[in-house]
């Protein structure tokens, strides 16, 4: 584990130092006023393909390149406007390719040295109904009791040679078929994809290294909390719980929020805070356990509001509210009556509601709101 924690840094550090200086190679070539794809080399360049180059060179296993997600997060340098940065990208993602189908061919044979080829016999039984009268056996050598043995459904029969002159015995033709299985009969399941993590993978980033402890504490629960929980639905789910991984989905959840939002520290922090409130919060057990199965993509975390991040719980409650808000917002208002008493100057239909109001003094006539119900056309008279 400490190996595997060692290249996943050495990894992220060196994606780190790249990504400063492509970034530093555009806001110099920015500052400059020049465009930033050209065969001249600047320090920051430089640097940059230093680093790509480091990370060509560093060994590198699968479950590394999963686990830091650093495949897809460089990328993008890929298409930087700067040849080198974008050359040297290229090739650093094809050598991680090829890293990964040897790995997959190497652990491919390793499985099939394992399973060895065995040799199973079957023995098909086909019985010929064949019945012949016993002949006279004649025996040359009068001291040799000749025995014939008669397969009959499952029991064996022994007829000596005096009894054979007697009686007639049904022949049964047994074929044996041979059958090469090329597997064990109880094949070990393959395992695939990445090891299980037993703790978050440290980035050398302090902040960042907080935000992963947290998250990995906050998913560490989920097994438990499902295994305890009332709903019966929510109960049988948790065998795929327990096979996901909550150490690694907190680096992929941190990585996709510093993504989206950089720093903790920065101008997002607030942001920061609200997200790692819902997904500590002991009371929203769904949301986590949503993120924990796949089912709210990581990278789909920095942009979800309130409502989607509440529980199942808190959107029951939310939606009562807003049915009883709805329906005192409904009967707050004026009593309306239905008539054909009045034609609508739009359509000309006679099917109106209409309600009266004292808009005015006391002494002076109602009001008359008219509505109709045909094309919604509103009008009033006194």
């Amino acid at each position: 584990m400490g190996a595997a924690g060692a290249m996943e840094r050495e990894l992220l550090e060196a994606f780190e130092a790249a990504r400063k200086a492509a970034d530093a190679v555009g806001e110099a070539a920015a500052a400059a006023g020049v465009g930033v794809g050209g065969e001249g080399e600047s320090p920051e360049a430089a640097r940059c393909v230093d680093a790509l180059r480091r990370l060509r060179g560093a060994r590198v296993t699968t479950a590394a390149l999963v686990s830091t997600q650093i495949g897809r997060r460089i990328r993008y340098l890929t298409k930087h406007p700067h040849s080198s940065i974008k050359a040297t990208a290229s090739d650093l993602l094809g050598h991680w390719k090829k890293v990964v189908i040897e790995e997959d061919k190497k652990n491919g044979a390793l499985q099939n040295g394992k399973s060895s080829s065995t040799v199973v016999k079957v023995e098909k039984v086909e019985p010929m109904k064949v019945e012949k009268a016993s002949r006279r056996a004649t025996v040359n050598n009068n001291n040799m009791d000749t025995k014939v043995v008669n397969h009959k459904g499952g029991k064996v029969e022994k007829f000596s040679n005096a009894e054979l002159r007697t009686q007639s015995i049904k022949v049964e033709k047994v074929q044996k078929v041979v059958h090469k299985v090329s597997s064990v009969e109880n094949p070990s399941p393959v395992q695939g994809g990445p090891p299980r993590l037993t703790s978050v993978v440290k980035c050398g980033d302090a902040s960042r290294d907080r935000i992963r402890a947290i998250l990995g504490d906050a998913f560490s629960r989920v097994s438990e909390e499902t295994r305890k929980d009332d709903r019966e639905e929510v109960r049988n789910i948790i065998d795929e719980v327990k096979a996901c991984d909550p150490f690694r989905i907190a680096v992929m959840v941190e990585c996709a929020l510093f993504q989206k939002l950089g720093n903790f520290n920065g101008p997002n922090k607030q942001r920061y805070r609200s997200l790692m409130f819902n997904l500590k919060d002991d009371h929203n057990t769904d949301f986590r356990r949503r993120v924990l199965l796949g089912q709210v993509q990581p990278e789909r975390i920095a942009d979800l509001t309130p409502t989607e991040m509440a529980s199942d719980t808190r959107k029951l409650e939310n939606k009562k509210i807003e049915e009883k808000a709805l329906f005192e917002c409904e009967r707050g208002g004026a009593p309306k009556a239905t008539t054909d008493q009045f034609k609508c100057g739009r359509c000309g239909q006679r099917k109106t509601t209409y309600y009266q109001l004292q808009t005015r003094s006391a002494d002076e006539p109602m009001t008359t709101f008219v509505t109709c119900v045909n094309c919604n056309n509103h009008w009033k008279f006194c």
